[in-house]
């Protein structure tokens, strides 16, 4: 099942080493068909003997330049190398999207951030230290002359940052995030859909619309929360929500908020009053009502 060759891509291949969950051979013809007609492998993270196995050969396809669906908390995605100029052009085709519409970078952990924008505003940096790895796609500038962006292959600079920005995510399933931590590069990443359709929440449903143009797919059922990640710009320490998905405008309004915690070791008591003398002493200084602290970013708890 883990075994063969990853170096390329089987264009004429009718039947492939495949895992078909909850399908007995035999049983269903039209079923089996189905299945031996696509190209991809499919491999099932739920009842492999050693998952991590799957994430090796996934990370292997990936840096052998092919497309390779993985799952998230969100929604299943496709992935390519961020190095690899072929994959990223393929997966724009497979994907079927307009050039002017970003694909996201999929980087490994919250601190990778500072390689692809070194200068970070405070507003991004909370963001990205509270919700990565996690529903969010932060959509930052790119521009920086210090940036890995730039070793990028120029097809792949012009997909991930068409118009100078970058969306950047750290997903939180541990399938996609061992396979970052294995490759060299991060990836390309994508909703496992056509461009306009709902986006994948399970493997079955990448099998039926994107099957045969696909190398790898790894099944790991349902996805948690069957809903896109939220996408928010951040300039100049104001945050734009573009896309609302699982944290809605208040939430992130209370995640990207500086906050201030009054801890009391003695009397009980004393918290409450130096949060109201802390309030009122930041209202101040903002030339605003303390009721008004928390449209300026400030929350004293």
């Amino acid at each position: 099942m883990l075994d063969g060759s990853l170096s390329g891509r089987r264009e004429h291949e009718t039947q492939t080493t495949i895992r078909v969950r909850n399908s007995p051979p035999d049983t269903n013809n039209t079923l089996q068909l189905k299945y031996l007609a696509m190209a991809a492998d499919l491999l099932d993270l739920q009842n492999a003997p050693d998952p991590q196995e799957i994430v090796q050969r996934a990370a292997a396809a990936i840096a052998a330049g092919q497309l390779v669906a993985f799952p998230t908390e969100t929604v299943y995605g496709i992935a390519a190398g961020a190095r690899q100029a072929d994959a990223v052009s393929r997966l724009s085709e497979v994907k079927g999207r307009a050039d002017n519409h970003p694909f996201t970078l999929a980087i490994k952990n919250p601190l990778e951030v500072m390689d692809y924008v070194p200068e970070l505003s405070v507003v991004a940096t909370r963001l990205a230290r509270r919700c990565w790895p996690g529903p969010l796609t932060l959509v930052l500038p790119g521009t920086h002359p210090d940036s890995l962006l730039r070793e990028f292959p120029e097809n792949v600079q012009q997909a991930v940052m068409p118009a100078g920005t970058v969306g950047l995510r750290v997903p939180s399933h541990p399938a996609i995030l061992a396979a970052l931590e294995l490759a060299d590069e991060p990836f390309v990443l994508t909703s496992a859909n056509l461009s306009g359709q709902p986006a994948a929440v399970t493997a079955d449903e990448i099998v039926d619309t994107l099957g045969d143009r696909l190398d790898l797919i790894l099944d790991d059922g349902p996805t948690r929360f069957n809903q896109a990640s939220s996408v928010v710009a951040v300039q100049d320490n104001q945050i734009q929500l573009l896309r609302e998905g699982l944290l809605d405008p208040d939430a992130l309004k209370r995640l990207s908020s500086l906050v201030v915690l009054i801890v009391c070791t003695g009397n009980t008591c004393r918290s409450p009053m130096a949060e109201l003398l802390l309030r009122q002493q930041i209202s101040q200084s903002q030339n605003c009502n303390p009721d008004q602290l928390e449209d300026r970013g400030i929350l004293v708890l």
